[in-house]
């Protein structure tokens, strides 16, 4: 008898008390959040500053705050509307100044100085160019070579002055190329960017970077090997003094880039009977032409092995 009374009491107890029940509103709407955002914080605004909304509406000889932002509104778009296409709200730069004419007649323009880049190395950074001077090219050359043997990572060559010649002639008319640099295996060949410049009026310059990085960084790619051509001793002498480094680290060692730099020598300074087919590929490049095969540049690198 008490056990049937104890399951009643449990069954009226579960039927007074089923919990919360999740109901869906069918009323229910979707507002979009930057309207509401906006629109509150512009009425907060014009809730804050009602009264002097409201002077400045009587000075002006109006009735409500409405009516003032009206008459704003409409002095908003006629200002729009006169603004010329394309004009800027700030005030155009200052034109460059121009060189002062000297006052006094006495003064003569000094005479121009060659500046010489921060960071770039001539060849009295490497020799003392008073003593070698008075010796021979081809003690130059020793001393030259002996300067840079003690380092792994160094580049050093002497060219003569015929064959700079030829290289700067045709790094003038393309100061960019491309490089392949044979790799072991079923790997085949690795593609380098060259860029030549001239900073000074002594010194010209070469640096190789990946073309890989190149494409991906633009200006901003490290170049692993970089090699700088003296030419001080170019009239006296008729030599001209190479030397660059390998930076350590960027997937190039100093033997293949010693072959960078010959393929550079080949194709720049090309000898009578491989100029033809050497030249066009360069014009090619310089040229964007998209007839410009990379297996032909690679067939004319197999010549120099």
């Amino acid at each position: 008898m008490y056990a049937r009374r104890l399951c009643a009491f449990e069954t009226v107890a579960r039927q007074c008390y089923r919990g919360p029940r999740l109901t869906q509103r069918r009323w229910a709407q979707v507002h979009d959040v930057r309207f509401l955002v906006t629109h509150q914080q512009s009425n907060a605004v014009t809730e804050k500053y009602r009264e002097k909304l409201q002077q400045k509406a009587k000075q002006q000889g109006l009735q409500s705050v409405d009516e003032l932002k009206a008459v704003y509104k409409d002095r908003d778009q006629k200002h729009s509307r006169a603004a010329p296409a394309g004009s800027s709200p700030f005030p155009p730069p200052p034109p460059p100044p121009t060189p002062l004419e000297s006052s006094s007649p006495q003064a003569a323009p000094s005479p121009a100085k060659t500046s010489i880049p921060t960071g770039l190395k001539t060849l009295s950074s490497y020799l003392d160019l008073e003593k070698t001077s008075s010796l021979p090219p081809k003690e130059i050359e020793y001393i030259w070579r002996l300067r840079h043997a003690s380092s792994p990572t160094s580049l050093c060559a002497v060219l003569p002055s015929s064959t700079y010649t030829r290289l700067q002639s045709t790094a003038q008319k393309h100061p960019q190329f491309i490089l392949p640099l044979p790799r072991e295996g079923d790997v085949g060949a690795e593609i380098h960017f060259l860029q030549w410049s001239f900073p000074a009026p002594d010194t010209a310059t070469v640096v190789f970077t990946h073309l890989a990085e190149y494409k991906l960084r633009g200006e901003y790619s490290q170049p692993h090997t970089a090699i700088t051509m003296h030419l001080e001793m170019m009239q006296d002498k008729g030599i001209v003094l190479m030397q660059g480094q390998v930076v350590e680290g960027r997937g190039v060692s100093p033997e293949e880039a010693r072959w960078l730099v010959l393929c550079l020598q080949k194709f720049y300074g090309a000898e009578e009977g491989d100029v033809a087919s050497r030249r066009r590929l360069l014009e090619m490049f310089s040229q964007g032409d998209q007839a410009f095969q990379i297996e032909e540049l690679l067939k004319e690198a197999e010549k120099i092995i």
